[in-house]
Protein backbone atom coordinates (compact mmCIF):
# COMPACT_ATOMS: atom_id res chain seq x y z
CA UNK A 1 0.00 0.00 0.00
CA UNK A 2 1.37 3.41 -0.97
CA UNK A 3 2.44 5.75 1.85
CA UNK A 4 2.90 9.51 1.92
CA UNK A 5 6.15 11.07 3.16
CA UNK A 6 5.56 14.53 4.57
CA UNK A 7 8.02 17.28 5.50
CA UNK A 8 8.29 16.92 9.30
CA UNK A 9 7.77 19.82 11.68
CA UNK A 10 11.00 20.54 13.55
CA UNK A 11 9.91 22.55 16.58
CA UNK A 12 6.99 24.85 17.20
CA UNK A 13 8.61 27.92 15.64
CA UNK A 14 9.48 26.25 12.31
CA UNK A 15 6.96 26.98 9.57
CA UNK A 16 8.95 26.03 6.46
CA UNK A 17 12.17 24.30 5.46
CA UNK A 18 14.53 24.53 2.51
CA UNK A 19 15.08 21.30 0.58
CA UNK A 20 18.84 20.91 0.20
CA UNK A 21 18.96 17.67 -1.82
CA UNK A 22 16.49 15.17 -3.23
CA UNK A 23 18.42 11.90 -2.98
CA UNK A 24 15.72 9.63 -4.43
CA UNK A 25 14.03 10.71 -7.63
CA UNK A 26 10.71 9.61 -9.09
CA UNK A 27 10.98 5.97 -10.18
CA UNK A 28 13.95 5.14 -7.93
CA UNK A 29 13.76 1.97 -5.85
CA UNK A 30 14.13 2.49 -2.10
CA UNK A 31 14.56 0.37 0.99
CA UNK A 32 13.17 1.18 4.41
CA UNK A 33 15.67 3.48 6.12
CA UNK A 34 17.15 4.89 2.89
CA UNK A 35 17.65 8.65 2.91
CA UNK A 36 14.99 10.20 0.66
CA UNK A 37 15.94 13.87 0.99
CA UNK A 38 17.76 16.35 3.20
CA UNK A 39 16.41 19.69 4.40
CA UNK A 40 17.45 22.55 6.61
CA UNK A 41 15.74 25.09 8.81
CA UNK A 42 17.10 27.77 11.09
CA UNK A 43 20.62 26.64 10.18
CA UNK A 44 20.24 22.99 11.21
CA UNK A 45 20.27 20.12 8.68
CA UNK A 46 18.08 17.01 8.82
CA UNK A 47 17.62 13.78 6.82
CA UNK A 48 14.33 12.03 6.10
CA UNK A 49 14.32 8.24 5.81
CA UNK A 50 12.01 6.05 3.77
CA UNK A 51 9.26 4.49 5.93
CA UNK A 52 8.91 1.42 3.68
CA UNK A 53 10.34 -0.59 0.78
CA UNK A 54 9.18 0.25 -2.73
CA UNK A 55 9.71 2.89 -5.38
CA UNK A 56 9.24 6.65 -5.44
CA UNK A 57 5.88 7.01 -7.19
CA UNK A 58 5.83 10.80 -6.94
CA UNK A 59 8.17 13.56 -5.76
CA UNK A 60 6.56 16.97 -5.43
CA UNK A 61 9.53 19.32 -4.91
CA UNK A 62 13.08 19.89 -6.11
CA UNK A 63 16.40 21.02 -4.62
CA UNK A 64 16.32 24.56 -3.26
CA UNK A 65 12.53 24.77 -2.81
CA UNK A 66 11.22 26.32 0.40
CA UNK A 67 8.42 24.03 1.54
CA UNK A 68 5.92 24.60 4.38
CA UNK A 69 6.08 21.87 7.01
CA UNK A 70 3.59 18.99 6.98
CA UNK A 71 3.14 19.12 3.19
CA UNK A 72 3.53 16.00 1.04
CA UNK A 73 7.08 15.50 -0.20
CA UNK A 74 6.93 12.05 -1.77
CA UNK A 75 4.75 8.98 -2.22
CA UNK A 76 6.34 5.55 -1.76
CA UNK A 77 4.63 2.43 -3.09
CA UNK A 78 4.83 -0.45 -5.53
CA UNK A 79 5.34 0.01 -9.29
CA UNK A 80 2.04 0.73 -11.07
CA UNK A 81 0.14 1.28 -7.83
CA UNK A 82 -2.71 3.83 -7.94
CA UNK A 83 -1.88 6.67 -5.55
CA UNK A 84 -4.24 9.40 -6.77
CA UNK A 85 -6.18 9.32 -3.49
CA UNK A 86 -2.99 10.21 -1.60
CA UNK A 87 -1.79 13.13 -3.69
CA UNK A 88 -3.89 15.69 -1.80
CA UNK A 89 -2.34 15.20 1.61
CA UNK A 90 -2.26 18.26 3.81
CA UNK A 91 -3.19 20.65 0.99
CA UNK A 92 -6.05 20.91 -1.45
CA UNK A 93 -5.90 19.13 -4.78
CA UNK A 94 -5.48 22.45 -6.61
CA UNK A 95 -2.56 23.53 -4.44
CA UNK A 96 -0.92 20.11 -4.82
CA UNK A 97 -1.31 20.39 -8.61
CA UNK A 98 0.41 23.77 -8.51
CA UNK A 99 3.22 22.28 -6.44
CA UNK A 100 3.69 19.44 -8.89
CA UNK A 101 3.68 21.68 -11.94
CA UNK A 102 6.12 24.01 -10.20
CA UNK A 103 8.71 21.24 -9.97
CA UNK A 104 8.39 20.53 -13.67
CA UNK A 105 9.28 24.04 -14.70
CA UNK A 106 12.81 24.43 -16.04
CA UNK A 107 15.22 26.11 -13.68
CA UNK A 108 15.71 29.69 -14.78
CA UNK A 109 19.27 30.83 -15.22
CA UNK A 110 20.41 33.55 -12.87
CA UNK A 111 21.17 36.97 -14.27
CA UNK A 112 24.91 37.65 -14.20
CA UNK A 113 26.88 40.83 -14.79
CA UNK A 114 27.65 41.71 -18.38
CA UNK A 115 30.54 39.77 -19.85
CA UNK A 116 32.06 40.77 -23.17
CA UNK A 117 32.28 38.07 -25.81
CA UNK A 118 34.25 39.40 -28.78
CA UNK A 119 33.54 37.69 -32.08
CA UNK A 120 36.25 35.63 -33.71
CA UNK A 121 35.94 37.41 -37.05
CA UNK A 122 36.11 40.98 -38.27
CA UNK A 123 32.59 41.18 -39.66
CA UNK A 124 29.22 39.49 -39.78
CA UNK A 125 28.79 36.05 -41.23
CA UNK A 126 28.73 36.29 -45.01
CA UNK A 127 29.99 32.81 -45.89
CA UNK A 128 26.47 31.50 -46.47
CA UNK A 129 24.78 34.67 -47.71
CA UNK A 130 22.08 32.57 -49.37
CA UNK A 131 20.86 31.64 -45.89
CA UNK A 132 20.44 35.28 -44.84
CA UNK A 133 17.83 37.45 -46.46
CA UNK A 134 19.07 40.86 -47.68
CA UNK A 135 16.82 42.74 -45.26
CA UNK A 136 17.94 40.55 -42.34
CA UNK A 137 21.58 41.07 -43.29
CA UNK A 138 21.15 44.85 -43.46
CA UNK A 139 19.35 45.02 -40.12
CA UNK A 140 21.90 42.73 -38.44
CA UNK A 141 24.78 44.92 -39.62
CA UNK A 142 23.00 48.09 -38.48
CA UNK A 143 22.17 46.75 -35.01
CA UNK A 144 25.41 44.77 -34.45
CA UNK A 145 23.69 41.39 -34.28
CA UNK A 146 25.86 38.29 -34.76
CA UNK A 147 23.86 36.09 -37.12
CA UNK A 148 26.07 33.11 -36.25
CA UNK A 149 24.14 32.91 -32.98
CA UNK A 150 20.70 32.96 -34.64
CA UNK A 151 18.68 29.99 -35.83
CA UNK A 152 16.71 30.95 -38.91
CA UNK A 153 12.99 30.38 -39.16
CA UNK A 154 12.78 30.81 -42.91
CA UNK A 155 12.82 28.12 -45.60
CA UNK A 156 15.63 25.60 -44.99
CA UNK A 157 16.69 27.50 -41.89
CA UNK A 158 17.28 30.81 -43.63
CA UNK A 159 17.68 33.83 -41.31
CA UNK A 160 15.00 36.36 -42.08
CA UNK A 161 14.22 39.85 -40.78
CA UNK A 162 11.79 38.47 -38.17
CA UNK A 163 14.65 36.47 -36.61
CA UNK A 164 16.79 39.58 -36.25
CA UNK A 165 13.88 41.46 -34.68
CA UNK A 166 13.41 38.63 -32.16
CA UNK A 167 17.12 38.72 -31.29
CA UNK A 168 16.91 42.48 -30.73
CA UNK A 169 13.96 42.08 -28.37
CA UNK A 170 15.77 39.46 -26.29
CA UNK A 171 19.04 41.38 -26.19
CA UNK A 172 19.63 43.64 -23.14
CA UNK A 173 18.90 47.33 -23.64
CA UNK A 174 21.91 49.52 -24.44
CA UNK A 175 22.69 53.19 -24.08
CA UNK A 176 23.29 55.14 -27.32
CA UNK A 177 27.07 55.08 -26.76
CA UNK A 178 26.98 51.36 -26.04
CA UNK A 179 25.07 50.78 -29.29
CA UNK A 180 27.69 52.74 -31.21
CA UNK A 181 30.54 50.74 -29.69
CA UNK A 182 28.69 47.46 -30.26
CA UNK A 183 28.18 48.35 -33.94
CA UNK A 184 31.77 49.47 -34.52
CA UNK A 185 33.51 46.63 -32.66
CA UNK A 186 30.89 43.91 -33.21
CA UNK A 187 30.64 43.20 -29.47
CA UNK A 188 27.58 41.46 -28.09
CA UNK A 189 26.31 42.20 -24.54
CA UNK A 190 25.64 39.11 -22.45
CA UNK A 191 23.03 39.35 -19.69
CA UNK A 192 21.91 42.49 -17.89
CA UNK A 193 24.06 45.60 -17.81
CA UNK A 194 25.10 47.79 -14.90
CA UNK A 195 22.87 50.73 -15.85
CA UNK A 196 19.34 51.52 -14.83
CA UNK A 197 16.90 48.64 -15.29
CA UNK A 198 19.78 46.45 -16.51
CA UNK A 199 20.74 48.73 -19.41
CA UNK A 200 24.19 47.92 -20.80
CA UNK A 201 26.54 50.90 -20.68
CA UNK A 202 29.64 51.49 -22.78
CA UNK A 203 31.86 50.34 -19.90
CA UNK A 204 30.03 47.02 -19.92
CA UNK A 205 31.06 46.46 -23.52
CA UNK A 206 34.73 47.43 -23.42
CA UNK A 207 36.98 44.50 -24.27
CA UNK A 208 39.90 43.97 -21.83
CA UNK A 209 43.30 44.63 -23.35
CA UNK A 210 44.62 41.23 -22.21
CA UNK A 211 42.33 38.34 -23.02
CA UNK A 212 43.90 36.26 -20.22
CA UNK A 213 42.21 38.57 -17.71
CA UNK A 214 38.96 38.85 -19.65
CA UNK A 215 36.96 37.21 -16.86
CA UNK A 216 38.67 37.84 -13.52
CA UNK A 217 35.75 36.95 -11.26
CA UNK A 218 33.45 34.08 -10.39
CA UNK A 219 29.71 34.31 -9.68
CA UNK A 220 29.03 32.01 -6.75
CA UNK A 221 25.47 31.20 -5.79
CA UNK A 222 24.63 31.95 -2.16
CA UNK A 223 24.03 28.94 0.04
CA UNK A 224 20.66 28.62 1.74
CA UNK A 225 22.41 29.32 5.05
CA UNK A 226 23.94 32.54 3.74
CA UNK A 227 20.54 33.66 2.44
CA UNK A 228 18.96 33.14 5.86
CA UNK A 229 21.74 35.02 7.64
CA UNK A 230 21.66 37.87 5.12
CA UNK A 231 17.89 38.19 5.44
CA UNK A 232 18.06 38.27 9.25
CA UNK A 233 20.89 40.83 9.37
CA UNK A 234 19.24 43.11 6.84
CA UNK A 235 15.92 42.92 8.66
CA UNK A 236 17.60 43.72 11.98
CA UNK A 237 19.25 46.89 10.70
CA UNK A 238 16.17 47.99 8.76
CA UNK A 239 13.66 47.52 11.55
CA UNK A 240 15.40 48.85 14.66
CA UNK A 241 17.28 51.90 15.95
CA UNK A 242 20.68 50.40 16.74
CA UNK A 243 23.48 52.20 18.53
CA UNK A 244 26.76 50.85 19.92
CA UNK A 245 28.70 51.89 23.04
CA UNK A 246 32.28 50.77 23.63
CA UNK A 247 33.94 50.36 27.03
CA UNK A 248 36.93 48.52 28.48
CA UNK A 249 37.06 46.40 31.64
CA UNK A 250 40.15 45.68 33.72
CA UNK A 251 40.93 42.06 32.89
CA UNK A 252 43.48 41.35 35.63
CA UNK A 253 40.95 39.49 37.79
CA UNK A 254 39.65 37.13 35.10
CA UNK A 255 43.19 36.51 33.79
CA UNK A 256 44.25 35.53 37.31
CA UNK A 257 41.22 33.22 37.59
CA UNK A 258 42.01 31.71 34.21
CA UNK A 259 45.56 31.01 35.36
CA UNK A 260 44.22 29.20 38.43
CA UNK A 261 41.85 27.16 36.25
CA UNK A 262 44.72 26.01 34.03
CA UNK A 263 46.80 25.03 37.07
CA UNK A 264 43.88 23.08 38.57
CA UNK A 265 43.25 21.33 35.23
CA UNK A 266 46.92 20.32 35.03
CA UNK A 267 46.83 19.05 38.62
CA UNK A 268 43.65 17.07 37.96
CA UNK A 269 41.64 18.80 40.67
CA UNK A 270 39.32 20.44 38.13
CA UNK A 271 37.51 18.62 35.32
CA UNK A 272 35.61 21.50 33.71
CA UNK A 273 37.68 23.90 31.63
CA UNK A 274 36.38 27.39 32.41
CA UNK A 275 37.43 29.82 29.65
CA UNK A 276 37.56 33.60 29.63
CA UNK A 277 34.40 33.60 27.53
CA UNK A 278 32.64 31.50 30.17
CA UNK A 279 33.63 34.05 32.81
CA UNK A 280 32.44 36.98 30.71
CA UNK A 281 29.10 35.26 30.05
CA UNK A 282 28.76 34.53 33.78
CA UNK A 283 29.35 38.23 34.51
CA UNK A 284 26.80 39.22 31.82
CA UNK A 285 24.14 37.03 33.41
CA UNK A 286 24.75 38.70 36.79
CA UNK A 287 24.51 42.17 35.21
CA UNK A 288 21.29 41.27 33.38
CA UNK A 289 19.62 40.38 36.67
CA UNK A 290 20.35 43.93 37.86
CA UNK A 291 19.18 45.56 34.60
CA UNK A 292 16.05 43.64 33.56
CA UNK A 293 15.19 46.09 30.75
CA UNK A 294 18.21 44.78 28.85
CA UNK A 295 16.94 41.23 29.31
CA UNK A 296 13.96 41.81 27.05
CA UNK A 297 12.29 41.66 23.65
CA UNK A 298 11.06 44.83 21.97
CA UNK A 299 7.68 44.09 20.37
CA UNK A 300 6.82 47.45 18.81
CA UNK A 301 3.96 48.52 21.04
CA UNK A 302 5.28 46.80 24.16
CA UNK A 303 8.36 45.29 25.79
CA UNK A 304 8.53 41.75 27.08
CA UNK A 305 10.64 41.65 30.26
CA UNK A 306 11.89 38.20 31.21
CA UNK A 307 12.26 36.89 34.73
CA UNK A 308 14.84 34.33 33.57
CA UNK A 309 17.99 34.87 31.52
CA UNK A 310 18.13 32.84 28.31
CA UNK A 311 21.62 33.57 27.03
CA UNK A 312 22.39 33.42 23.31
CA UNK A 313 25.93 32.63 22.15
CA UNK A 314 27.19 33.44 18.64
CA UNK A 315 28.94 30.33 17.26
CA UNK A 316 31.05 30.35 14.09
CA UNK A 317 30.57 27.12 12.10
CA UNK A 318 31.55 25.87 8.66
CA UNK A 319 27.97 26.42 7.51
CA UNK A 320 27.66 29.95 8.88
CA UNK A 321 26.93 31.86 12.07
CA UNK A 322 24.54 30.22 14.54
CA UNK A 323 23.18 31.68 17.78
CA UNK A 324 21.89 28.94 20.10
CA UNK A 325 20.32 29.80 23.45
CA UNK A 326 21.24 28.46 26.89
CA UNK A 327 17.92 28.40 28.71
CA UNK A 328 17.70 29.58 32.34
CA UNK A 329 21.35 30.57 32.43
CA UNK A 330 20.80 32.48 35.67
CA UNK A 331 20.10 29.17 37.47
CA UNK A 332 23.49 27.74 36.50
CA UNK A 333 26.76 27.78 38.40
CA UNK A 334 29.93 28.71 36.55
CA UNK A 335 30.48 24.97 35.95
CA UNK A 336 26.97 24.48 34.61
CA UNK A 337 27.17 27.52 32.36
CA UNK A 338 30.57 26.51 30.99
CA UNK A 339 29.32 23.01 30.19
CA UNK A 340 26.10 24.28 28.59
CA UNK A 341 27.93 26.80 26.42
CA UNK A 342 30.30 24.09 25.18
CA UNK A 343 27.43 21.68 24.56
CA UNK A 344 25.37 24.05 22.39
CA UNK A 345 28.49 25.19 20.51
CA UNK A 346 29.49 21.61 19.68
CA UNK A 347 25.93 20.76 18.65
CA UNK A 348 25.94 23.70 16.23
CA UNK A 349 29.22 22.60 14.67
CA UNK A 350 27.87 19.07 14.22
CA UNK A 351 24.57 20.37 12.79
CA UNK A 352 22.62 18.63 15.55
CA UNK A 353 21.29 21.65 17.44
CA UNK A 354 17.56 21.84 18.11
CA UNK A 355 15.83 24.44 15.89
CA UNK A 356 13.94 25.66 18.96
CA UNK A 357 17.23 26.85 20.49
CA UNK A 358 18.23 28.68 17.29
CA UNK A 359 15.12 30.83 17.01
CA UNK A 360 15.86 34.51 17.73
CA UNK A 361 12.99 34.47 20.24
CA UNK A 362 14.67 31.67 22.22
CA UNK A 363 17.30 33.99 23.74
CA UNK A 364 16.72 37.15 25.75
CA UNK A 365 20.27 38.52 25.27
CA UNK A 366 23.22 37.48 23.09
CA UNK A 367 27.00 37.49 23.51
CA UNK A 368 29.31 37.51 20.47
CA UNK A 369 33.02 37.03 21.21
CA UNK A 370 35.62 37.97 18.57
CA UNK A 371 38.44 38.39 21.07
CA UNK A 372 40.17 35.19 19.94
CA UNK A 373 40.61 36.76 16.49
CA UNK A 374 42.34 39.86 17.86
CA UNK A 375 39.42 42.19 17.14
CA UNK A 376 39.75 45.33 19.26
CA UNK A 377 36.35 46.89 18.51
CA UNK A 378 33.29 45.98 16.43
CA UNK A 379 29.58 46.61 16.10
CA UNK A 380 27.52 43.44 16.67
CA UNK A 381 24.04 43.29 15.11
CA UNK A 382 21.03 42.60 17.34
CA UNK A 383 19.06 39.39 16.92
CA UNK A 384 15.56 40.85 16.86
CA UNK A 385 13.32 40.94 18.82
CA UNK A 386 16.07 41.01 21.47
CA UNK A 387 16.83 44.49 22.78
CA UNK A 388 20.62 44.27 22.91
CA UNK A 389 23.76 42.24 22.17
CA UNK A 390 27.25 42.34 23.68
CA UNK A 391 30.38 42.12 21.57
CA UNK A 392 33.49 40.89 23.41
CA UNK A 393 36.84 42.07 22.06
CA UNK A 394 40.45 41.07 22.55
CA UNK A 395 42.51 42.03 25.60
CA UNK A 396 44.98 44.89 25.08
CA UNK A 397 47.28 46.75 27.53
CA UNK A 398 46.22 50.29 28.45
CA UNK A 399 47.57 52.85 30.92
CA UNK A 400 45.75 53.07 34.25
CA UNK A 401 46.08 55.24 37.34
CA UNK A 402 46.97 52.89 40.19
CA UNK A 403 46.85 55.68 42.76
CA UNK A 404 49.37 58.04 44.36
CA UNK A 405 50.42 59.27 40.95
CA UNK A 406 51.48 55.79 39.83
CA UNK A 407 50.51 54.75 36.30
CA UNK A 408 51.00 51.37 34.70
CA UNK A 409 49.84 49.39 31.72
CA UNK A 410 47.15 46.89 32.65
CA UNK A 411 45.20 44.44 30.45
CA UNK A 412 41.77 45.64 29.35
CA UNK A 413 39.09 43.56 27.65
CA UNK A 414 36.98 45.50 25.16
CA UNK A 415 33.19 45.42 25.44
CA UNK A 416 30.86 46.63 22.65
CA UNK A 417 27.17 46.89 23.51
CA UNK A 418 24.71 47.35 20.64
CA UNK A 419 21.22 48.19 21.85
CA UNK A 420 17.89 49.08 20.31
CA UNK A 421 17.36 52.73 21.18
CA UNK A 422 13.61 52.16 21.02
CA UNK A 423 13.90 49.81 24.00
CA UNK A 424 16.75 51.39 26.00
CA UNK A 425 17.84 54.98 26.51
CA UNK A 426 21.52 55.82 26.18
CA UNK A 427 21.98 56.42 29.90
CA UNK A 428 20.48 53.09 30.91
CA UNK A 429 22.47 51.23 28.23
CA UNK A 430 25.69 52.89 29.45
CA UNK A 431 24.99 51.97 33.07
CA UNK A 432 24.25 48.39 32.06
CA UNK A 433 27.50 48.17 30.08
CA UNK A 434 29.39 49.62 33.04
CA UNK A 435 27.78 47.01 35.30
CA UNK A 436 29.08 44.25 33.03
CA UNK A 437 32.58 45.73 33.40
CA UNK A 438 32.19 45.86 37.18
CA UNK A 439 31.07 42.22 37.30
CA UNK A 440 34.11 41.21 35.24
CA UNK A 441 36.52 43.21 37.38
CA UNK A 442 35.12 41.82 40.67
CA UNK A 443 34.31 38.26 39.57
CA UNK A 444 34.84 35.59 42.20
CA UNK A 445 34.70 31.85 41.50
CA UNK A 446 34.14 29.69 44.57
CA UNK A 447 35.84 26.68 43.03
CA UNK A 448 39.37 26.67 44.40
Amino acid sequence: MAVVVILPKQGQSVESCIITEIKKKKGDAVKKGDILFTYETDKATFEEESPADGVVLESFYKDGDEVPVLLNMMIIGQPGEDYTSLSGGEVSGKEQEVSISKTEEPIKEETVPVAVVPTQHSGLNTQNSSFISPRAKSLAAKKAIDVNQITGSGPKGRVIEKDIQAALESRPKMTPLAKQIATQDNIQPQGAGSGLAGTAKSTDLLTPANAVYGVDYEDKKLSNMRKLIAKAMHSSLQNSAQLTHHLGADARQILALRKKVKAAMDAGTLTTNITLNDMVCFAVVKALKKYPNANSHFLGESMRLFNKVHLGLAVDTDRGLMVPAVRNADDLSIFGLANQLKEVANSCKKGAISPELLAAEAATFTVSNLGAYGVEMFTPVINLPQSAILGVNTIVPRPKDLGDGVYAFVPYIGLSLTYDHRALDGGEATRFLKQIAVEIETLELDIF
